[in-house]
């Protein structure tokens, strides 16, 4: 009887479960999924459930491919020589190939009280802290909301909606990668649901106390309740196993996702840096970058060689409460159009795009490979920003920028 070929998937959010479930193309091989939490987090939807309208889980067994190992645990170390991860309980699991799909989480709170007082929104804990934080607080509690990025501007408008009291401090514009004219109707969307937007430099948080924030003009603004939405950090196992990262700790690939320092180690979602040029953390590069990573291994484990990644950008949703959003059309380079669709029409558009996001994970569940994208999708303009990089990590791990063509981004 032949061996099964082991794959060990680390992290159990959109890129590893999209992973996870295109490696059942092939019966031969055996695919453990290694994550801390037994349920599938909905990460789009964590403002939702801060703000108690939607638990933000889904059960595996609803988007993972039969035959998958579950294994609840953390890793704590990989050994690339032996091929071996070593996991918070004591065990250790062996492996011929490896995805490292960890995902995104809370940054480095490195303002004054902001680690003992702010309320992170990042993770499923986080956001159930923050859910009993607000009911103990009462609804009349002043609450201020640190971030005026998609994160920032979902959680103040949930809250608003409400009827709570809220300030948005974004210490720069609103919304800063939304074209100027979606930009104007999300800051009417959010003035009508009674959301107070500070913004500018002035308006920077300096430090934060437990009824209270501290501002860079001197002001001090009342806060029962803190939110902390200005940004993710990711886990530091790469760097920490003595993997290549990035400055914040992302593991470094050429354009087939493969670590630069081991071909049996592959990356996606958002503790991916393909070239040292890493896309923007979203579900939205997730889920293509995961599959990707798995047709890297399954074209290694066949003998042939490995494609660069396909992304391309399509836009930007945000949700304005439940009965509003905005859908911002981009193109694939990250960059706003002029065009948006906004108000209940946007609240739908979101809505439909959170039940496809999950819906897409069951697809490929029971259909592996089905949602493929094609070469032509790609953003063009990726292959450009890695001729401007010069002979970098993509040209060094044998993926030179004239071997691109049909990469890209999509967030």
């Amino acid at each position: 009887m032949t061996t099964p070929i082991q794959v060990v998937v680390i992290g159990g959010g959109y890129a590893g479960v999209t992973a996870a479930n295109r490696l059942t193309t092939r019966g031969d091989i055996a695919v453990t999924l290694v994550n801390a939490r037994p349920v599938f987090v909905e990460r789009i939807r964590l403002h939702q459930l801060a703000g108690g309208s939607d638990d933000a889980v889904v059960e595996y067994a609803k988007v993972l491919a039969d035959g998958i190992r579950l294994v609840v645990d953390t890793a704590d170390r990989i050994d690339r020589d032996a091929r071996t991860v070593q996991l918070a309980s004591g065990a250790v699991l062996g492996y011929d190939y490896l995805v490292y799909a960890l995902g995104s989480g809370r940054a480095v709170l490195e303002v004054p009280g902001a680690a003992e007082f702010a309320h992170p929104i990042a993770d499923l804990a986080d956001a159930e802290r923050l859910r009993d934080a607000l009911a103990a607080a009462g609804d009349a509690a002043p609450v201020t909301v640190v971030g005026g990025g998609p994160a920032g501007i979902e959680t103040a408008a949930e809250l608003a909606e409400q009827g709570r009291d809220v300030v948005l401090f974004c210490a720069g514009p609103l919304g800063p990668t939304l074209h100027q004219r979606a930009r104007r109707t999300v800051e009417r969307r959010l003035t009508a649901l009674g959301v107070r937007i500070e913004d500018g430099q002035g308006s920077r948080v300096t430090a934060v106390t437990s009824d209270a924030v501290q501002l860079a003009d001197g002001r001090s603004i009342p806060s029962a309740v803190t939110v902390w939405a200005t940004g993710f950090g990711v886990p530091q196992l790469a760097r920490s196993s003595g993997l290549t990262a990035d400055a914040i700790g992302r593991l470094v690939t050429d354009e087939t996702l493969t670590s630069v320092d081991d071909d049996r180690i592959v990356a996606a979602g958002d503790s991916a840096a393909p070239s040292g040029l890493a896309v923007r953390m979203s579900c939205q590069a997730a889920g293509p970058l995961g599959g990707s990573a798995a047709d890297t291994v399954l074209r290694r484990i066949a003998g042939g060689q490995p494609a660069p990644f396909v992304l391309g950008f399509v836009g930007l949703c945000i949700s304005l409460g439940r009965r509003s959003g905005i859908f911002q059309f981009e193109h694939r380079n990250d960059t706003a159009t002029g065009v948006y669709i906004s108000g209940r029409a946007g609240a739908k558009v979101k809505e439909v795009v959170c039940w496809g996001t999950v819906e897409s994970l069951v697809i490929e569940a029971r259909h592996p490979g089905a949602t493929r994208l094609p070469a032509a999708f790609g953003d063009r303009e990726r292959r450009r920003m890695l001729a401007e990089a010069g002979a970098g990590v993509g040209a060094a791990s044998g993926v030179g920028a004239g071997a691109v063509s049909g990469g890209g981004e999509l967030a």
